[in-house]
């Protein structure tokens, strides 16, 4: 249940906010009889659905990252730390990054990712990058 709260709750809140927002609505005079029940009915499915839905497909993604990673392949991690034109990180086990609890950890780097907010790398086979020789 932690699990799902870490990953859903800023749709759940939404889907508060949307459910409130329906009952002040349908709560007025000039709504017609049965719109409350109806609009509260409407949301609800509507949340349960595409929550629903959200967590089934997260919970597959990250699934599927954690099994690339664990056979040694490379993923792609978003980092929203730094705002720079490269956002992306590249993290696999032979760049020294492991894996626990759904956290992408590296003792040389500042900050952990959440398997969440990664995808499998479907570039060619990463290399670590070399200085470019200069140019004469």
């Amino acid at each position: 249940m932690i699990h799902f709260l870490e990953l859903e709750a800023v749709y759940i809140a939404m889907y508060v906010f949307a459910l409130v927002i329906t009952l002040v609505v349908t709560s007025r005079d000039f709504m017609p009889k049965g719109a409350m029940k109806k609009g509260v009915l409407g949301i609800t499915a509507a949340g349960v659905t595409l929550i629903g839905a959200h967590y089934l497909n997260t919970t597959s993604r990250m699934a599927g990252v954690e099994k690339q990673f664990e056979i040694g392949e490379t993923v792609i991690c978003e980092n929203k730390m730094h705002r720079t034109v490269s956002r992306s990180v590249l993290v696999s086990k032979h760049t020294g990054w492991i894996l626990e609890d759904h956290l992408f950890k590296n003792e040389n780097y500042e900050r952990d990712f959440h398997t969440s907010r990664c995808v499998d790398w479907i570039g060619e086979d990463f290399e670590e990058p070399s200085p470019k020789a200069p140019q004469n």
